[in-house]
Formats: structure tokens, sequence, C-alpha cells
């Protein structure tokens, strides 16, 4: 009873912090080991350089599998529980990664981990949900994904920290001690947000009928869909970012502090995104974002093309282009749920799969075409730019840059 009490009294600033910090566990699972993609792939054997980045994208393969799994499970029993659970996993396939002895056994490790951690993607969304709505809950997404977005920024030079002291393993035990932390702060503090009477039955037509609306609905699928191509561009950028700043441009230590200025950048357009998004709206927010980021997408090119590329152009663009993607995120986030508010936790679980699933496939083809230039992350933006155009299009019926009721 008392820590039930103490759980609802849980305030705005703790809910946002709270939803930021499970939201981190999946951030500080993809950036954390960056630094130590070398080290692993010399003390596993890994030979070509590129299938180092199998560690992040398997990380994400088990994602958006089991953003499946967990909406309908919240949906049923609450959104506690799950999560409690998923942590408790988290904190254990850590241990078995910081443990692998070969390749194959550490993808094993990374896919679990992501497995786990797919409930704090859809558990988060969900959550939200349950209290705001519309731009209300862009805003409130938005402030969490500011604070979301620092992580990038300190995770790689933390990383760094870690290999200071010891080996590349160290970093997996780091990541289940934070797991732990979440854990205990939900155990203390954190109510159900889902009520008895609002929750639906675990039955296949039920899970039918929950995915059927989720993917029939224009909006929900389709800005689903173009959110899946954006974060594409956020994985392909993380995967390839090691081998980018440190092999092809010789940036050594630097690589911390300049992938944290591509992450500050989201960082900071989350936070333009919170202040602006009620009065402006998800809209206009983002679909001016998605035709910035195809106007810098064709002058990089140009800069490539020009042999004028070097590490502080392809900086500066990388940079630019995040905030674009970042002002799409969240809005796209807040948009494709809109709709489907009455099962929030499947159609995050629905949503979430498109997203990550759609992810690693525009990742895997844009991080393994790289050459040791940036032209195929650069000319993979431009097409997820014009992709995510024509989406939109669609799922507005043309109607670009005009406000609907949906938008909240």
């Amino acid at each position: 009873m008392k820590r039930s009490a103490a759980a609802s009294e849980m305030h705005r600033h703790e809910f946002v912090a709270f939803v930021a910090a499970v939201m981190a566990v999946n951030a500080l699972g993809v950036d954390l080991m960056l630094p130590a993609l070398a080290d692993i792939g010399r003390d596993l054997s890994v030979t070509t350089p590129n299938h180092r980045q199998w560690i992040v994208t398997m990380y994400l393969v088990g994602f958006g599998a089991g953003q499946l799994i967990y909406g309908p499970l919240a949906d049923r029993f609450g959104r506690r529980p799950i999560l409690i659970a998923t942590l408790a996993g988290f904190v254990a396939s850590s241990i078995f990664a910081a443990g692998s002895t070969t390749f194959a056994a550490l993808l094993g490790a990374r896919g679990l981990q992501g497995l786990m951690s797919a409930s704090t993607r859809v558990l988060a969304v969900a959550i939200v949900r349950d209290r705001f709505s519309g731009r209300q809950m862009a805003r409130t997404l938005s402030v969490a994904q500011m604070i979301f977005f620092l992580v990038p920024i300190l995770a790689p030079t933390i990383g760094q920290g870690l290999l200071v002291i010891g080996p590349w393993r160290f970093i997996f035990y780091a990541l289940g001690a934070f797991a732990a932390l979440v854990l205990a702060w939900t155990f203390v503090r954190v109510p159900e947000t889902l009520p008895p009477e609002r929750r639906v039955p675990l039955s296949l037509t039920e899970l039918k009928r929950s995915y059927r609306q989720t993917l029939t609905n224009r909006f929900s699928a389709g800005y689903a869909l173009a959110a899946s191509l954006t974060f594409g561009g956020i994985v392909a950028f993380v995967a390839s970012a090691q081998q980018i700043f440190v092999d092809e441009f010789g940036a050594g230590s630097r690589f911390t502090l300049l992938f944290g200025a591509c992450a500050f950048a989201m960082a900071c357009a989350s936070f333009a995104n919170s202040r602006l998004v009620e009065r402006l709206g998800t809209r206009l927010i983002s679909q001016s974002a998605v035709i910035a980021l195809i106007g810098l997408s064709v002058a990089h090119l140009g800069v490539i093309a020009a042999g004028a590329e070097s590490l502080w152009t392809y900086v500066l663009f990388q940079a630019l282009s995040m905030t674009c993607i970042s002002l799409c995120g969240s809005n796209f986030g807040a948009m494709a749920m809109e709709p489907v508010g009455h099962i929030a936790g499947t159609a995050s679980s629905v949503q979430g799969f498109i997203t990550s699933a759609g992810a690693v496939a525009v990742a895997s083809v844009i991080g393994q075409s790289y050459n040791g230039t940036t032209y195929p992350l650069a000319i993979g933006y431009l097409c997820i730019g014009i992709a995510v155009a024509v989406i939109v299009a669609f799922v507005e019926g043309g109607r670009l840059f005009r406000p609907r009721l949906i938008d909240g």
C-alpha cells in the first residue's frame, strides 16, 4: 500500500524523466558499445569490417520482433508487470552478452537484448498515450526524447571510459546495471496507467481485430511506415559511424565528440519541437522537416560529387539531417497513434514492429553498402526523404501543410 501511495504522487516532471529513462535503456543498448566495435571484432575474430555492424542491427532485429508480443500483453495485464519482467530479462541478457566467447554467441545475446528492450518502446508510447493525446502527447514525447537524445551524446564517451578501465565486456555489465536501476524505479515509484476497465481480453479474435484496425487505418499504418524510413536513417548512421569517423576521416579519439555533436542536434530539435508543436501542429513541423531533409541530401551529394567532402562538411550535413529526422520522429509517432488510442498497447506493438523492421531493412542496405566514402549514406538519406514525402502525401490525401482535426 505504501508503494501505491508513493507511486500515485508521481508528478509530470518525474513522469517525463521516467519515460526518458525507459527509452534510454534502448538508446544505451545501441550506442554504448560503439567505441568497442573494433575491439570486439578483433577479440572475436571478425575479419570483415562491415560485419561489425551486425552487433547493432541484430539488436534491432530482436527489438522489432519483440514489439509484436508486448502490446497485446500490456493491453491485457497492464503496463507495469510487463515492464518489470522485460527489464529483468534485459539485465540477464546483458550478463549473457558480457560472457560471450564467439561472435555468434554475442549476436544471439544482442538479439535477446533487443527482444527484451522492445517493451521499452511499446510501453513508453502506450504509457504516454494513457495520459495524453494529440499535441499534448507529441509535446510529452518530445520532452522525453530530448532527454533520450542526450544519451547518445554521452554513451560513446561513457563506453570509451569503460574501455579505459577494462575490456569491452564491461560495457555490457554497465548496460545491465542501468536497466536494474530503472527496474528499481519502476518497483518503487511507478503506478499502473491502464485501469482494469480499459483492459482488452487476450484472444486471437481481439488480436486480429486490433491488428486489422491498426494496419487498415491509413494514418496509423502510413505514419508508422514513414517513421520506419526516418528511423532507418538513424540506424544506418549509428551502425557506420565508427567506420566513417575513424576509418575514413581518421577522427580517432574525437569520434565520441563528433558523434555526440550529431546526437546533440537531435536533442535540440526535440526541445524545439516540444516548444512549438502545440502552436504549429505536428503536420507543419514534420512535413517541413521532410522537405528540408531532401534539400540537404541534394546539397550533400553535390559536395561529394565536387570532391569537397571533409570531416567537417560531413559533420555539418549529418547534424542538420539528424535535426530534420528528429523533427519527424515524435510527430510521426503521435500522428500514427492518434486514431488508435483505444488499443494503444497493441497499436504501439504493430507500429513499433513496422518501424523497427523497416529501419533494419533500410539501415542494412545503406550500412552494408559502405565503401569507404559517405556517398552511400547521402544517397540513402535522399531516397528516404523522397519516399517519406510520397507516403505523407498519400496519407494526407494531398492536404499538405494544412491542419486536420486529428492533429489535436
